[in-house]
Parts: C-alpha cells; structure tokens; sequence
C-alpha cells in the first residue's frame, strides 16, 4: 500500500510517499523562509505559501518515489492542531485528491504523527512506552497504551520548549529560528556559567516562562555588554535549564509508568546535547531513550503518512465534512 502523506499545520509545507507502514519513498519538506524577518510565523503569510507551495511539494515527491498520482492507495493529512488557515490549504488539497481518484483519506492528529515519526526510525518499538513531543508549538508527555490509545499525562502550562528557545535568542540577539543557533554558540559556552532556574511544577507539567523572563532580568541588570561577552556561556547556561527539565519529567514519567522505553519527537529532539543528556540519563536507570533520525524531527510529511496508514489500514476514513482544529488534543 501507498500512502501519501500531506503536512501544513505551520510554516512547513511537506509531502511523503510511503511505503508499507515504514518504508519512506520520499519526504519533501519546503521551509518557508518569509517568517525570519518577522521574527516569528506570520499566519496569513504562511497560508499564502502553502497554496503556493502545495502542488510542488506534492508533485516532488511524487517524481522522488518514482510513481504516479493513480498509484497512491489512500492520504493522509494534517487536520490539527496548528494555524487553521495553514490546516484548511492541506486539508482541502487531500479532500479534492480524494475525491477525484476515489481513494480514501483520513486526517490526522499532528501529535499523533510526532509519535510515529519515531517509529519510522525504530520500527522495534512497542506499546506501552512514553512518548515525549517537544517542539515549537508543544511540550507534552504521552503515555502510549497502543497505538492510537494515548493519554496525555504532562504538558506546559504556558511556552512550549521551543518557543522558550526563539525567545530567548531573541533577547541574545539571534535570529528565528532561535533553536540552532543557541545549540551551535552552547557548543562552546559554559552551562554552569549562569544557574538559571528551574520551574518546580508538580507532576509531568512543564513551565518555561519564568526561565525566559529569568534571562530577561539577567541581562538588563548585567547591561549589553555581557552578552558581547559571554554569549555563548549564556546560550549554554540557558540551554542547560531547559534541558534539565525535560529529562527529569520524561524520566520521572516512564519510572511511574513502569515503561522501559522513552521516545523523543519534534524539533528540540534534534538538539545534540538533549539527545546525549537524555540517552545516557535514562540510559543509568535501564530505560532506553530512541529519537527519530534528523529529518523527521521537525515537520514533516512522513510521520503523517505512517499515522495515516495504521488508521486506514483499521478501516478508518474521514468524510468530506472534516474540519481543520486549532486546538486538537490526542
């Protein structure tokens, strides 16, 4: 079975052709570079370029999987959560392939895709296990009874990681995306350089807000010329923070749950020292710690497919009623 996969919940516009239920015949991703200059997404842009970008994207992985639109067997697609306007141009775009090649398609849950893009690169994995998503748009620890039979047990109560990481280097002077490039200057920094502190929130919840304004306060009492200084020991330090927080919760949950495995998803999976942090931490204590492979970490199209593929492989299908959520919780 072929299953095309279609991701525009962002600034991302992303088709995947797969394979089976693992097999990635292609993964197209179109980065949408307009927001940089903004400092942040701008939703009405990003809708823009996904009807721009839509057909493209599609056609590229098309041609990169070597097959034609007829021989596709059903579509998945992104309906939520994430900017409804970015949602409605992917969601309409299947719906029409649909109906013209009266094939199935069946939307899907973003978070639930973020979950299975970790599959794709350890196939060995089976329920139960935490599923930790850590993203721009979402900190939440999973519980993952079956596939498709979640529980949400942990979330942010206010700045996703991600968010706290463009944030942040806004305030260091760096551009957005901020994620890499704190990474890239903590290379090099000290962590123990400033002690930023850690949200003491109780249970698997996480708080980033009071980091973020703890940063803030530091460098207007230390002025501008700190951060010409010590720039990257401030990178570090904060990373350190988030870091921390992080692994102790998604440790602490799989403990709870008496699970042996802890999966990592997302864009802040891609950060190296989170990955080493987190695999040797859990490591210690017998869990295994499995990240996707880098280019399913953030957005992609991929993941959706092979969420898409479990649903309709079960006999599940949307009507031409499905509408695009905002908000959407698994």
């Amino acid at each position: 079975m072929l299953t095309l996969g279609i991701e525009t919940s962002c600034d991302e516009t992303a088709a995947a052709v797969l394979e089976g239920i693992r097999e990635v015949r292609s993964n197209i991703v179109s980065s949408q570079l307009v927001h940089s200059k903004f400092g942040g997404v701008v939703p009405e842009l990003a809708s823009r370029d996904h009807i721009r970008l839509i057909v493209p994207v599609v056609k590229e992985a098309l041609d990169v999987a070597s097959i034609r639109l007829e021989n596709i067997d059903g579509i998945a697609v992104t309906c939520g959560p994430g900017l409804i306007g970015s949602i409605l141009v992917g969601l309409c775009f299947a719906k029409g392939l649909s109906y013209g090649l009266k094939i199935p398609y069946i939307g899907i849950n973003h978070l639930e895709g973020h979950i299975f893009s970790t599959i794709l690169t350890a196939p060995e994995i089976e329920p139960p296990f935490i599923s930790m998503i850590v993203s721009g748009g979402h900190t939440d620890i999973v519980y993952v009874r079956e596939f498709g039979d979640y529980e949400t047990v942990g979330s942010t109560l206010d700045d996703a990681a991600g968010e706290a990481f463009d944030k942040v280097a806004k305030l260091y002077g760096l551009p957005y995306p901020g994620g890499p490039d704190i990474e890239k200057k903590s290379q090099k920094g000290r962590p123990d350089f400033v002690r930023f502190p850690r949200a003491n929130v109780p249970g698997y919840d996480f708080s980033f807000s009071g980091l973020k304004t703890a940063v803030l306060y530091y460098l207007r009492d230390k002025g501008e010329e700190v951060k010409k200084e010590h720039l990257e020991d401030l990178a570090s330090s904060f990373q350190d923070a988030v870091i921390d927080s992080l692994v102790e919760k998604g440790i602490k949950a799989a403990k709870d749950r008496a699970v042996n495995s802890i999966t990592v998803s997302g864009g802040v999976a891609s950060n190296a020292a989170f990955k080493e942090r987190m695999c040797s931490d859990a490591g210690e204590l017998g869990i295994r710690a499995l990240f996707p492979s880098q280019e399913l970490c953030t957005d992609n199209a991929a993941m959706i497919a092979a969420a898409g593929r479990y649903r309709l492989e079960n006999g599940e299908s949307s009507s031409m009623d499905l509408k695009p959520f905002p908000r959407m919780h698994l």
